[in-house]
């Protein structure tokens, strides 16, 4: 895929496949543009990406992009490659003749194993949703059909893990809670601050250097680049609380963040995908309708970990939305088998409530069949 109208077919496949889709949120048009192009995102300094689109008779039937990212194969050392933003109609052909071309044009690169969906890695939207279909995701959690997952499946493609969201509906007082915080600070010498917008880059580079060592270890996880960070924060500046980015000190030393963002799907929903000439001001009015806020991470360096650190930032958020007027949080997402974070969550009364789904294919395995 190669012309600009390519380009901008590809954009919009969501938009029509979803148009009747009351859960569906529209992501911005300006947002998937800048992802897709190789000059304005940061993603492709260490990865490359094609696009494809399906036609039926002329009209576009659906699309899926390739992706070969050079930092998991340095970080990994395993030959795989990605598929992400995946849309289709509900037909096996079309499917099948997505992944086929994702598969070649992978194979041709020298990887092994396909996997998916991201876009374009962990690091970013990622997994298919495959149970709770209940409502609208939660901002930045991808959103889909039931019926992917039979095309998905039916391809060949086998679960590689599950991505597990929590909801948290906040029903504890917040004296209640700033008398356990305050114990916690006491008990293990923890100090606790909210983002400072008067030094957001200093903010920024704290937020790198947790979440690089803190998720080193984890399943699928890539270091976020330098570029990418700041890519993301210039994106998320706009719409972030910072009483919900809360960092935690031990003796004066960093030791883990947590961040929070309000559910600004909510007012995204409304904007059809564009901020012009009435998306802004939509964005204004629904956004003071925001009762919700997803828990991105949550990360503990290593010699922190087991002190009280975590439970203390989850408590500072808790505290903080509580007095924004936040009434609950859905805290995504998860590896399945991260089984110490998913105890923690479940003991402060979170639930288990949407899975996400990253399916592996070996290469070749399911190609022209």
């Amino acid at each position: 895929m190669r012309s600009s109208r390519d380009q901008k077919e590809f954009v919009e496949v969501p938009f029509r496949l979803y148009r009747d889709d009351p859960n569906w949120v529209p992501p911005l048009r300006r947002d998937v543009k800048e992802l897709i192009d190789p000059e304005k995102h940061p993603f492709h300094e260490h990865g490359t990406v094609e696009l494809f689109l399906a036609r039926r008779h002329g009209e576009v039937v659906g699309r899926i992009a390739a992706i070969h990212n050079d930092l998991h194969l340095e970080t990994h050392g395993e030959r795989v490659g990605f598929f992400g933003l995946f849309e289709t109609i509900n037909d096996e052909r079309v499917s099948r003749a997505l992944f086929d071309a994702a598969s070649r044009w992978l194979e041709l690169r020298g990887m092994w194993t396909m996997r998916g969906p991201a876009s374009f890695s962990l690091n970013e939207e990622a997994g298919l949703l495959v149970s709770g279909f209940d409502g609208p995701p939660m901002v930045m959690m991808t959103y889909n059909p039931e019926w992917y997952a039979t095309l998905v499946e039916s391809y060949g493609f086998s679960k590689a893990k599950d991505l597990i969201a929590y909801f948290l509906p906040y029903r504890s007082p917040v004296e209640r809670l700033s008398r356990i915080a305050e114990k916690l600070k006491a008990r293990y010498n923890v100090t606790v601050r909210s983002l400072d917008k008067k030094n957001f880059w200093r903010d920024v580079a704290l937020v790198r250097k947790v979440y690089n060592e803190a998720w080193e270890t984890n399943w699928g996880h890539i270091p976020m680049t330098e570029a990418e960070l700041d890519y993301m924060a210039k994106q998320l500046k706009p719409i972030v609380q910072p009483e919900l980015v809360v960092f935690a000190e031990v003796d004066g030393e960093l030791a883990g963040f947590g961040l929070a963002l309000p559910d600004f799907n909510v007012a995204l929903k409304r904007m059809n995908g564009s901020l012009f000439p009435f998306g802004w001001a939509k964005a204004l009015w629904y956004s003071r309708r925001i009762r919700t806020t997803r828990v991105i991470t949550l990360g503990v360096l290593n010699k922190f970990r087991r002190t009280g650190v975590g439970e203390l930032i989850e408590l500072e958020l808790m505290i903080n939305a509580q007095k924004l007027g936040i009434t609950g949080a859905e805290f995504s997402w998860i590896l399945e088998d991260n089984l110490l974070m998913r105890a923690g969550i479940e003991k402060m009364g979170a639930t288990a409530y949407r899975t996400y789904r990253l399916y592996d294919i070996p290469i070749g395995a399911a190609d022209g069949a």
